[in-house]
């Protein structure tokens, strides 16, 4: 027994009041009454929550990814780490365990070579001021890229950019004396440590235990021939090193014929090749996971498929570290499984893995996966299943006190799989029952959930504490792919989910799902799923989101600051066309909306939830003041109130949650002035903003939008009474989703404070502002937004961006061909007297020889103003006594510029 306690690792009551740039709680801080998460030897410190010296910085992630990529801070525990890139710079913490510290693991991060390959280093440690030693680090076994059609893939070429996989965990004994409680220790980038940057996340600290004595009746792989290596590896294998595997396969073979133990002494001892290790009906142990390592060197690149490290039925395992040399999780990178497991009653402990594709891959009845270590996994943790080892049944499958952190894909799953097709043969299995998973700690998964829940019946998830998710659901209860068995039931309860969700595939995912989406592509059942005493904090999206599912109870649940919504039923890329769920007592604080439901298909039967039993929302101005009118409205400063109250929409889909929490629709805009606009505008949605008219009257109202396709009947502003004050306004095409052009329209308003609605009649367009202007003092383009049409257009450069408000856009005619003309339709005739024509600001001066035209019918013309030379440079402006007409045309017979008829915009005003 260490002299450190056992700490259980576990969120505090006070986490709920944190922000997204929060650490994580400590061990030794944590609640003694909280019960989610593992009971470990160590003590984690976050780097960004020590003392900083000689210039560090600390780097958070601030707000929600807009972006499906990677970024250091997503993958980093408590969404954050210390960046030492000085030398001199440093990272402090003071030994509050209560005990000596003798063995560190410090998760850190080194740049990539430029090659791809890695690079290795070393990082000092200072105990109470002094150098103590150098800690070896390495980036040989990180850095993967996504650009270049490599998202979710393996590429290690820089070059392809958007790299992932940022940090690697190092472990070491303390040299010399062990730091002693109430003394420091301080990580310290120094001259001699000569990687350009260290990205420090987290160093665990313990006791390590001394090394255990080989128990009686067993054998020792050394009797038969093994040979230890102990030089460091750091990435890599020692190239000197033996190959055990033969011998250490004969000393298996031993055991099981004469009945006794396995024993791994202290040392590292090398597997090479790509045959793995087969053991049945003993036990294997080892001296300790600090002291027995059984290494698997794969020759690199591999072209021969791997079988798990170890391959072990009915056997007992415990007290040892497993790592590998794999670079990727691909197999001709080296990656094979740890362990794959199967069999009757069998038990996986004390073991430490690093570097595996997989942890555990384990089926088989009554199995047992306890008290481990799982870091730097390149895909699951623990996967329980019913088809490991060609096994048909996973049944009473328990997963329990295991801390893993850093996985590729899931940190622990239940995956109960209903076929697979081998060598064209179609073969089913028995659904899984009865797994239990009860008081893991998941943390930072950088490809995966914290815990997946696939199918089966019977199951029980309970006191897990799960964090810091970089891209995927927190916790989810679902089925997985098309050939998963469906969930037929499952208990889900008192689990803590901190700072959970993702942006994988750029879909907003929620920190706990329910239902048949996302891994389950929307098929099959998911049943009886009863979710009670869970505890959802910092979503990075929503808190808690609903797909396809039925009879679901979501009871006394708690999400608090959720980054986009609550509780929501069908959100973006998780339909939800039918389902049912009774949803109680549950507690939602900070956040958008509480509670949404955005299927009509789904029966939610709601009572004593906080949004139901509390003061109901009230709507107010955004930022708490009414828009002053005549001026702009900003389209993202909607009133505050929430969903129904606030405004109404039928999906979520917004990633503009730094700028307000609920952040529905909203995304970075590129009109001028930057912001956000609205987007993902739909038929039957609104929004309501409240104004500050100065003077009763008519206003002209310039809505600036972008549709890549016209819009009929696009949308209509309204007053609090439901009364249409604009008319049914179309859209005329702007060229894109982010290429701007303003429409106009007139308003009748009262003085005073009121609440006007912008209603989404139609969709396929974005919305940025409302620009009000007084209707008797400020003319009104009268083109704006109307629809065109034209004698010809060369490529792209149609008619339709005259009357887009954007400059930079232009309608250019056939080339070499005059006359040429371009014309707008008002609607009606209505009364002009200037004409103002526009070209690009960044070309040259150019004069162009037009006339200007109007008809009321569109088939008979009169000549409005006769031809003339204009010189643009870049705007020609034409006057005349006021002519009233419902189509205007320009006419063009020259171009000293280019041979063709060229116009970026054609206003038309009053005066």
């Amino acid at each position: 027994m260490p002299s450190n306690p056992l700490r259980r690792l576990v969120v505090a009551a006070c986490v709920a009041a944190l922000p997204i740039t929060a650490v994580l709680v400590t061990p030794a801080a944590a609640s003694a009454t909280a019960v989610a998460g593992a009971t470990v030897p160590f003590t984690s410190y976050e780097a960004e929550a020590g003392s900083l010296g000689g210039g560090a910085t600390s780097v958070s992630l601030t707000a929600a990814p807009t972006t499906q990529y990677s970024s250091a801070s997503l993958e980093a525990s408590g969404h954050a780490y210390a960046h030492l890139a000085g030398t001199g710079q440093s990272v402090q913490w003071t030994n509050n365990t209560g005990g000596p510290i003798s063995a560190i693991t410090v998760r850190v991060s080194i740049p990539d070579n430029s090659s791809g390959t890695g690079q290795t280093s070393t990082l000092n440690l200072y105990v109470d001021g002094g150098l103590r030693q150098a800690v070896n680090v390495n980036s040989k076994q990180t850095w993967l890229y996504e650009g270049n059609n490599n998202y979710n893939g393996n590429s290690q070429n820089p070059a392809d950019g958007s790299p992932r996989v940022f940090f690697d965990e190092t472990r070491t004994f303390v040299t010399g004396t062990p730091i002693a409680a109430g003394g420091t220790f301080m990580l310290r980038k120094d001259a001699a440590n000569s990687a350009a940057f260290y990205d420090v996340d987290v160093i665990d600290v313990e006791s390590a235990p001394a090394a255990l004595a080989q128990p009686a009746n067993s054998i020792s792989i050394t009797d038969c021939g093994a040979v230890a290596d102990n030089t460091p590896t750091n990435g890599a294998a020692d190239p000197a090193s033996v190959d055990s595997r033969a011998a250490i396969q004969n000393c298996i073979n031993q055991a099981q014929s004469q009945g006794r133990v396995l024993w791994i002494p202290a040392g590292t001892f090398y597997v090479k090749g790509t045959q793995g290790l087969q053991a049945q009906g003993i036990t294997i142990a080892g001296a300790g996971s600090w002291y027995s390592t059984i290494y698997r060197d794969v020759p690199l690149p591999n072209s021969t498929p791997l079988p798990a490290l170890w391959g072990l039925t009915s056997t007992s395992i415990r007290n040892l570290h497993v790592d590998t040399n794999a670079t990727s999780r691909a197999t001709v990178d080296g990656a094979g499984g740890s362990m794959d497991v199967t069999g009757t009653n069998w038990v996986a402990e004390g073991i430490w893995t690093q570097h595996t594709l997989s942890g555990f891959w384990a089926s088989g009845t009554g199995g047992t996966i306890r008290n481990n270590r799982l870091t730097t996994i390149w895909a699951d943790g623990a996967n329980i299943n019913n088809v490991s080892m060609g096994n048909s049944v996973g049944n009473n499958l328990t997963i329990t006190n295991n801390f893993v952190r850093g996985t590729g894909d899931d940190a622990l799953a239940i995956n109960s799989v209903n076929y697979n097709d081998i060598d064209g043969t179609r073969v089913y299995y028995t659904p899984m029952a009865n797994a239990v998973v009860t008081n893991n700690t998941s943390i930072a998964p950088w490809g995966g959930k914290g815990v997946g829940i696939y199918g089966g019946s019977g199951h029980r998830v309970e006191n897990n504490y799960v964090s810091d998710t970089a891209r995927y659901i927190g916790l989810g209860a679902g089925r997985f792919g098309v050939n998963g068995n469906d969930l037929s039931s499952t208990t889900v309860s008192g689990n803590t989910v901190v700072r959970s969700g993702g942006n994988a595939y750029s879909q907003g995912q929620p920190a706990f799902h329910i239902g048949n989406g996302g891994d389950g592509q929307n098929v099959g059942v998911v049943d009886h799923v009863t979710a009670t005493g869970n505890t959802i904090i910092n979503s990075l999206y929503d808190g808690i989101g609903f797909s396809t599912s039925t009879n679901t109870l979501l009871q006394n649940n708690t999400v608090t600051s959720p980054g986009r919504n609550g509780i929501v039923i069908s959100p973006p890329f998780y339909p939800a066309p039918s389902g049912s769920a009774t949803i109680t007592g549950n507690t939602v604080t900070g956040g958008g909306s509480p509670y949404i439901n955005g299927s009509s298909g789904f029966t939610a039967t709601l009572s004593g939830n906080s949004w139901q039993t509390g003061t109901p929302p009230q709507e107010g101005p955004y930022g708490g003041t009414a828009a002053a009118v005549p001026g702009v409205v900003q389209a993202e400063n909607y009133n505050t109130g929430g969903q129904g109250v606030a405004y109404n929409v039928s999906s979520i889909n917004g990633n503009a949650n730094n700028y307000r929490a609920d952040g529905v629709d909203l995304e970075a805009t590129s009109d001028t002035g930057g912001g956000y606009n609205l987007g993902w505008t739909t038929g039957g949605q609104w929004f309501h903003y409240t104004v500050n008219v100065a003077t009763a009257g008519t206003y002209s109202v310039g809505i600036r939008v972008a549709a890549p396709a016209a819009v009929t009947n696009a949308l209509h502003v309204a007053n609090a009474s439901g009364t249409n004050l604009s008319g049914n306004v179309s859209l005329p095409s702007t060229g894109g989703w982010q290429t701007w052009g303003t429409v106009t329209a007139q308003v009748t308003l009262p003085a005073g404070v009121q609440t006007l609605t912008v209603y989404q009649d139609n969709g396929g367009w974005n919305f940025n502002s409302l620009q009000f202007s007084s209707g008797s003092t400020a003319p009104a383009n009268l083109a704006a937004g109307k629809p065109t049409s034209e004698s010809s257009h060369n490529q792209s450069f149609g008619s339709g961006n005259v009357t887009d408000g954007n400059q930079a856009s232009y309608w250019e005619s056939a080339n070499n061909v005059f006359p040429q003309w371009a014309q707008v339709d008002l609607g009606s005739a209505q009364s002009v007297s200037r004409v103002v024509l526009q070209l690009p600001a960044s070309w040259g001066a150019r004069d162009q020889t037009l006339s200007l035209l109007g008809s009321t019918d569109g088939n008979t013309f009169t000549t409005v103003k006769a031809a003339a030379t204009y010189t643009f440079s870049p705007t020609a402006t034409m006057t005349f006594p006021a002519s009233s007409q419902r189509y205007w045309r320009v006419n063009i017979t020259a171009n000293t510029g280019w041979p063709a008829g060229q116009l970026s915009e054609l206003q038309l005003w009053t005066s």
